[in-house]
């Protein structure tokens, strides 16, 4: 591709990214009530959950709910054969949340993850049934309420345990080995998508709105920030295999002695490196990753070669795994310095531990040296 067709295609297509997911918004504001797919928690009946559950529901009641990157509640359901409680996935209330969605592709990933990939994995939570508009950009998820059963939800304020954080490998590891090199072609990787062209100015916006914020050095990524594509690429290089995008510890859970992951609208084509530095720089405490994170890596390359994958060298792990210590860097930077997506007190604790990372693995150094 000649270098002027180079520059100019990435843009094109963020160009065309955008008015796809803004002209759904505008449709769905249009027309939408003439559309089959139920918009809010509060629209959905018994009739629309009997189709899409293939089985009669009789009633539906809301328990209750909360709002982020998507409307959630929990609902109960009575008829025979149907869950006593379930939980249930649907568009953003606002427009900036959902074109933000949009520009993720959020809710057609999650649908089509629990559609194409979810059968083939363990410990991911129970589909009862998913459909997304395309033309609209309303989808409905219908999932196991997991609250019924014993479940154990951590957040960032409560820190993995080296025992916890070795299950998550674990889980990682049995994931990454069952699609290694055989990706679905919807799935694209984090530094590929034209969205990406925003990220660097996003970390770099947020990095000014937290200056005289905040005593943590998120100074230190500047390289990073200044770079994003550049060293984004180099982190996703080949080989291949579907990650979960966004394993904090929000978005895990255990059960019976077992580790589950939530979550799956961030699901992207990559390394592994990128998601187990996300994950342990996230999940653990600095101390904690620090004094472990060799052996956790070790944990790691036994199951992946024990669930189908390749053997991979230990060394060479590592040395992508300091490199892709970015990623936590950048979510954690742009999530503290936008603001509306975590409890801040959670942004920055997640930002914290991500600074940390780059200093004690020298992140920035190794980039420097390989961009």
């Amino acid at each position: 591709m000649p270098p002027l067709r180079r520059r100019v295609a990435p843009v094109l297509g963020l160009t065309a990214h955008l008015g796809r997911g803004v002209q759904r918004i505008a449709t769905d504001a249009a027309v939408g009530r003439m559309r089959t797919v139920p918009r809010r928690i509060d629209d959905l009946d018994a009739a629309f959950l009997s189709g899409l559950l293939g089985r009669e529901v009789e009633s539906v009641t809301v328990i209750g709910g909360d709002a982020g990157t998507s409307s959630r509640a929990r609902l109960a359901l009575t008829g025979a054969g149907v869950p006593a409680s379930v939980f249930v996935k649907m568009p953003a209330a606002t427009a900036a949340t959902r074109l933000m969605g949009e520009l993720g592709r959020l809710a057609d990933t999650e649908v089509r993850f629990y559609r194409d990939l979810a059968p083939r994995l363990p410990e991911v939570p129970v589909s009862h049934g998913g459909i997304f508009d395309a033309l609209t950009g309303r989808f409905v998820l219908v999932l196991e309420d997991l609250t019924v059963d014993r479940c154990e939800f951590p957040d960032t304020l409560h820190p993995l345990t080296v025992d916890q954080a070795a299950l998550i490998v674990e889980l990682l590891a049995r994931v990454h080995a069952t699609f290694w090199e055989r990706v679905p072609s919807w799935a694209y990787s984090a530094s590929g998508d034209a969205t990406s062209l925003l990220t660097g100015s996003l970390a770099r916006t947020s990095a000014r709105r937290l200056a005289g914020r905040t005593t943590i050095a998120v100074d230190n990524g500047r390289f990073i920030n200044d770079h994003y594509r550049a060293v984004a690429a180099l982190i996703d290089a080949a080989p291949h295999t579907v990650m979960h995008g966004d394993a904090h510890p929000g978005n895990v859970y255990f059960r019976n002695g077992k580790a589950g992951l939530l979550d799956w609208q961030a699901v992207r084509r990559g390394h592994p490196s990128r998601e187990l530095s996300y994950t342990l720089i996230t999940s653990m405490t600095t101390a904690d990753r620090v004094d472990h994170q060799r052996e956790l890596l070790d944990v790691y390359r036994c199951a992946l070669a024990a669930g189908g994958g390749p053997e991979l060298d230990g060394d060479e792990l590592w040395d992508r795994y300091r490199q892709a210590a970015l990623y936590a860097y950048v979510a954690t930077l742009i999530t503290a310095g936008m603001g509306g997506m975590q409890d801040e007190t959670i942004a920055f604790e997640g930002l914290g531990r991500a600074v940390a990372a780059l200093d004690d693995l020298d992140t920035v150094k190794t980039l420097q040296a390989n961009v």
